[in-house]
């Protein structure tokens, strides 16, 4: 696994031996951040579920200012801190948060904090033709105060496998889709709404 693209483009990263992460391919990585162009340039990111962090590597690679990394496991996110140092970033841009990504969301939204770009790749779900998604996908569409870690204009990067079918909730709109085997990356924005609760579809 490396780096697509920008000025650490080739480095390599270390991926923890074993099933526990699924690293995003690279040309699955490639192709976001394509579709994103010149959002990164000076972008604040948070990454959840951020594994060895290679999206928010990427990122940073391609100019964003600096990212949060959310991880629950501390071996991970050893290897994440080990990566940052491989691709030549100083780690005082980068924040790595060794806790549950749903904790995290609820404490950044209580300091106030706001990114540009919300990148999260969590492990895949089951098939579930027939009912609704409980994946960790689903989950972070309906985190009630994830969309308050959003800045005006951002974006959520959102990854699933195709046999996990997702309920997108009204508050977020898909801005583009982006297929390559098993994996679906979807763009994603707020619905804006204003005081006067515009009507549904305005955005």
């Amino acid at each position: 696994m490396r780096i697509t693209g920008g000025k650490a483009a080739r480095r390599l990263l270390k991926v923890p031996k074993g099933l526990a992460v699924r690293p995003t391919p690279d040309l699955v990585k490639q192709a976001v951040f394509n579709s994103l162009g010149s959002r990164v340039a000076g972008a604040g990111v948070l990454e959840l579920f951020a594994g060895t962090g290679a999206l928010s590597l990427e990122a940073l690679s391609r100019g964003a200012l600096s990212a949060v990394c959310v991880e629950l496991s501390n071996r991970h996110a050893q290897i994440l801190r080990r990566n940052v140092e491989a691709a030549g970033f100083a780690s005082s841009c980068v924040q790595v948060r060794v806790q549950d990504v749903f904790t995290a969301i609820n404490q950044l939204e209580d300091s106030g904090v706001k990114f540009d770009l919300i990148l999260a790749d969590p492990p895949y779900g089951e098939k579930n033709i027939g009912r609704r998604s409980n994946s960790l996908a689903q989950q972070l569409l309906d985190a009630p105060r994830l969309p308050s870690l959003l800045s005006p204009g951002g974006l959520l990067v959102l990854g699933h496998t195709k046999r996990d079918i997702l309920s997108l909730p009204e508050n977020w709109i898909e801005a583009r889709q982006l297929k390559h085997g098993d994996s679906i990356m979807r763009l994603l924005r707020l619905q804006a709404v204003d005081a006067s609760r515009a009507p549904s579809g305005e955005a």
